[in-house]
This record gives structure tokens, sequence and C-alpha cells, in this order.
């Protein structure tokens, strides 16, 4: 079949040679996937570079008769909103690169192709703060210097030609990459993120050379939530434990002094983008300290922070049958989360301008001193879909099944977001979505529960059933000592501040069988509320088996303590009880020196 493209390469073929190029790499993904052990095996590259590499195919199927000038930058922008994960970030550079090249450019010849390309490469090299051999970079470097070799020997070089050279660059290059990376060579595969990028070349030389576009794949991965940062790859060591990316865009962006500011805060450093739009992708411990450098050189976007450290721990279990994830609303003693492997996606929180990811960005400690002094009432929202279809997205490549266990959805629409999320995903695994009808240390037992059946051996099945049978004996209590906050927050109307304050009562709360926050009661003052609202828990519990119990403090923890001390004296039936700290989600609403107690019938996972 003659080729489609000799002496020049203009936008309606390098659109459809990068078609070809990307259907290539996304019906490759889970190969992709399968052999990504580096830096450890966490098997989401190839998801990550076909949600990067797709961003760009809404600029590229559009049929209009734009120049390389304009078409290249809108591709490049595109896959740098778009990118995930330092595959992705890589990609996005390299493009940017070749759209700078081009500059002015109606279509290439094979001569300013090949300069594009070696600037390309130059732009993915810069991008990394330590660029590794035996990597995407390598086989990056491997087809310019095929491009830039086939030119330059070849006086009456075509596209054919020139791109056949690249690609049997590529793939030499691919096949070294086992021996240059230990962790490659002891695995006896070659690096996932270059196999990628080989599978592109693949897709466009079968377009440039012979005139055919790959099949399209099966693109229902790519459905939605373009804008939402894909979870990246865990480190190469563990010293570091937060993914962390954001976008900053401005107006003159210093990108050496930005780089410089960020390279003090962790490692695998990539910058990638221009003067007006910058994506960061770095590990750190901190991931505020990230977006606080980040704001002082624009405005900043598309925040995300994923654990790489339980993200790591996922990819190896083999004890549990499924995972278990739920929403930061869900507040869920530190030991708990770490002994099962607990995953959370979190909620967003805005002061004014300032934005935050709860409990990560921003922790108890510091959201309670914010919420004291700042003037400005903070907001929460639900996490997006996207937030949620990202970590199924990883689990269910990983696990046959995904239980998520969701704040009660008669106060949010998280449930909802979690449930569309789950529609959208594509991988092996069946995403559970459930309606916990609770919310802070209520909803936090019932994900307890159920890792720990997860952890026992049971089946996602059985675990349904049990937690479903769970959730309406699970009954979750608060004490509110300051009623402003949920005043400020709209939740209660202003009249019952004023008559609380009037007849100085510290009012109670309860979680109804339906899920919603309704009053439970008062107690006379402030100095004895703990005394009295532990003497309620009482009460509503003595006649009760044994329990599980747990108690979340919003910044009091000596009040906690007494609470349950007291809770111990007078109810010897319970079995185990854990202390955690409220998250924003509640405390929002709640404010400093609120109590929350959930109490549970004391349950062993069946086996």
């Amino acid at each position: 079949m003659p080729g489609s493209v000799t002496g020049h390469l203009d936008s309606g073929a390098l659109s459809s040679a990068l078609i070809s190029g990307i259907h290539r790499v996304i019906g490759e993904q889970d190969f992709l996937n399968h052999i990504n052990v580096f830096p450890v095996a966490d098997g989401d590259t190839g998801t990550n570079l076909s949600l990067s590499l797709g961003s760009a195919l809404s600029v590229l199927g559009e049929k209009t008769e734009e120049q390389l000038s304009t078409l290249l930058p809108r591709i490049a922008d595109a896959l740098l909103d778009g990118s995930r994960g330092n595959s992705g970030a890589i990609v996005a550079q390299f493009f940017q690169g070749v759209a700078d090249a081009a500059g002015d450019l109606q279509r290439f010849t094979p001569g300013t192709f090949s300069a594009a390309i070696t600037t390309g490469s130059e732009y993915a090299h810069d991008a990394m703060s330590k660029p590794r051999e035996g990597t995407i970079l390598t086989v990056i470097a491997a087809v310019a210097d095929a491009a830039a070799n086939h030119v330059a020997k070849a006086r009456d070089s075509d596209f054919p030609a020139l791109m056949t050279a690249a690609q049997e660059r590529a793939e030499s290059a691919l096949e070294e990459t086992t021996n240059q990376l230990d962790v490659l060579r002891k695995a006896g595969v070659v690096d996932a993120g270059a196999k990628g990028f080989v599978e592109l070349i693949r897709g466009m030389t079968d377009f440039i050379a012979h005139g055919r576009i790959a099949d399209e794949p099966d693109l229902s991965v790519l459905s939605g939530d373009e804008a939402v940062p894909a979870m990246a790859g865990t480190g190469e060591d563990s010293e570091f434990r937060y993914c962390t990316e954001c976008i900053v865009t401005g107006t003159d962006i210093d990108r050496r002094k930005l780089r410089e500011a960020l390279s003090t805060l962790g490692n695998s450093l990539l910058l990638a983008g221009t003067k007006r739009k910058a994506k960061i992708h770095v590990h750190v411990n901190e991931p505020e300290d990230v977006f606080q450098v980040a704001r002082q050189y624009g405005n900043v976007s598309a925040e995300k922070a994923d654990d790489m450290h339980r993200q790591a721990h996922s990819s190896h279990d083999t004890a549990s049958r499924f995972a278990v994830i739920t929403d930061s609303a869900a507040d869920i003693a530190d030991e708990d989360l770490e002994r099962l492997d607990i995953h959370m996606v979190p909620c967003r929180l805005q002061f004014g301008d300032r934005g935050y990811l709860d409990k990560v960005s921003i922790t108890a400690t510091e959201f309670y001193e914010e919420l004291s002094t700042n003037p400005v009432h903070p907001t929460t929202s639900q996490p997006a879909p996207g937030d949620f279809r990202r970590q199924f997205q990883f689990l269910a490549s990983h696990f046959d099944d995904v239980l998520s266990i969701n704040v009660t959805g008669a106060a949010s629409g998280t449930y909802n977001a979690a449930l569309s999320a789950a529609e959208r995903v594509n991988a092996h695994g069946r995403i559970h979505v459930l309606n916990s009808r609770n919310a802070s240390i209520g909803q936090g037992l019932l994900a307890v529960f159920a890792a720990e059946c997860a952890h026992a051996g049971l089946s996602v099945e059985d675990t349904i059933e049990a937690v479903e049978a769970l959730i309406p004996q699970t009954r979750t209590y608060g004490v509110l000592r300051d009623i402003r906050y949920a005043v400020r927050g709209g939740r209660v109307p202003a009249w019952v501040r004023t008559v609380a304050e009037m007849l100085h009562v510290t009012p109670f709360i309860r979680a109804t069988s339906g899920g919603r926050i309704a009053p439970s009661g008062f107690a006379i003052g402030k100095r004895s509320a703990t005394r009295k609202f532990a003497k309620s828990l009482v009460r509503h519990s003595r006649d009760l088996g044994p329990l599980t119990v747990a108690i979340g403090h919003a910044n009091c923890p000596d009040d906690a303590a007494e609470l349950e001390q007291l809770l111990r004296r007078d109810l010897p039936q319970i079995e185990r009880l854990t202390m955690a700290e409220l998250g924003s989600a509640l405390g929002v609403h709640a404010g400093p020196g609120a109590m929350i107690a959930a109490i549970q019938p004391f349950t062993k996972p069946p086996r």
C-alpha cells in the first residue's frame, strides 16, 4: 500500500498519525500496566499514558484547516492539562518542545520535523530534575537521534523512510532498557513508559508509511473527568509519601526559580509547561508545602496528592480478597488506616481563595486553628467523580473487587459521585459502592469492619451483606460546644444559637436511621458537658451486648480522654475503643471542642 505522506507533513496528516499512535497506546494499556515494575510494580503506567495521550484526541479529532503553528500548541496544552504521572508529564513536555520548534511553520519537511523532535527530546530531559537512562527518556532520545541521522545521510529523505528508521531505532532502544536498570533486568521486562512511547511511534508510522490508522480501541477509559490528574506511580524509594501534582497558571512563570524552590521539598521533581502554564509533579511528605510554593508563581489548580506508601502496599497485597476505600468524611484512627490499608479519597476544603485537600494538605490541628482565626468561614465540597475514578481505576487493576463505603447520601452528594465514577472505570475489578447512612466516626467504624472482613479472607458479597446488617446498628452521637460554626455553615438557624446562648445549653446531636443529622438533647452549661454526654451514651448503650466504640474530637484531646475514661467505667462490655481526630467534613459545622462517639455491636468478621 503506498504511503499517505511523502515530502511534507501537514496538520491533517499529523493529526491522523497521532490518532493512530494514541490508539495503539490505549490498546496496549493492560500490557503496559502488567510490565510496570519501575520505579515499583504499581501497575498504572499504561493507564497514565492512555489518559494523558487520550486528552489530545478531542483536539486531533476536529476537522479544521488550521496550520501546524496553531495545532501543535493546542495539542501541547491539552496534554499538559491532561498529563498523568511521570510518563504523561514527560510526553506533554516533549510535545511542548515540538510545538516551540515548529514556530510558524505551516507544514513539516523531514528536516524541520527532525529538528522539532530533537527539541522535544531536549525539553523532556530538561523537565526532569534527575533524568534516568532506561526509561521513556531513553527511547525519546533514540527517536530524535535516528531522525537526525537519517536526514543527514539521506539527501532525498521522505517521511515513510524517516519514520521507519525512527521506529527501528526506538525498538532497539526499548530492548536495551532491560539491561539499563537493575529492577528491569531482575524482572526480565522492558520499561513500561518506554514501551508506550514505542507504541506511539509504531502507530504514527502505520499511517505515515502505509496509510493505516490503528483500530480504535475501547475509549471508555477516557470518558469524563479529563481535567482530573490520575494517580501517579509510586516512588523509587520510600522516603517520601505523597505523589503531588498541580497546575500553575500565570503570565510570566519563572520556571528556573520555581524548580529551585521545589527541589528542596522532595524528589522525583518534574516541571513541565511554559511561562503561562506549568505542571508540577514531585514526591514529598508535605503536599501543602508544594502548593504554597506554587501559589507564589500564579493561580494553582488540579491539586492532588496520592499516598504512594499505601498504593505500593496494595499492589503487593495478597492477603485481602478485595480493597476497601472511603471518603475523608470518615474519621478513622491512624492505626486502623495503616493496619488495614484503608484507602481514602479526600474531600475539598476552601478558605476563601485558598483550597486544601482534607487530611492531606491540611492536618486536623491546622484546620481548627484556621477555623478559629480566619474570618472567612470555610466551605467543603465532595470529591469530584474523577477523584474517585482515579483511585478506583488503580485498585480495580489489582483487585477483583473494590468496596467503597461513603458518607450518608442524605447529607452529601459524595455517594452519588462515587457511583458515577464506578460506572466509568475500565479495569478488570468490580466496584461496589455502599451508602453508609452515617458520617464521621460511624462511617469510619463501618469502613474498618469491612477492611477487617477483607483481611479475614471474606468474599466481597458476604462482606457487603454483613456491613448492610451493621449499618442500622451503628449509632453515632455528638456534642457541640460552640454552635456558632453550625450557624455559620448554614446547618443550624441563627435563632437556635440565640436560644442556646440565652439558656447556656450545649446541644447534643445524633445520626438518624435515614442518615440525617438531628438534635438529641442538651446539657445545661459547658463545664459538665463531657460528663453529661457520657451519661447520654451510656443510657443508649447499657442494654447492648459487647461493644465497639470510637471517639472523635475536634482539637480537644483532654475532653476525649475524659470521655473514654467515663465510658470504660460505665460500659464494661466495651471490647474495643479507638480515638481519632475529627476532619474538616464534619468539623466545619461542629467547630473546635466538639466530640463525636459511635457505638456498634462488637462483631468479628464471619469466617
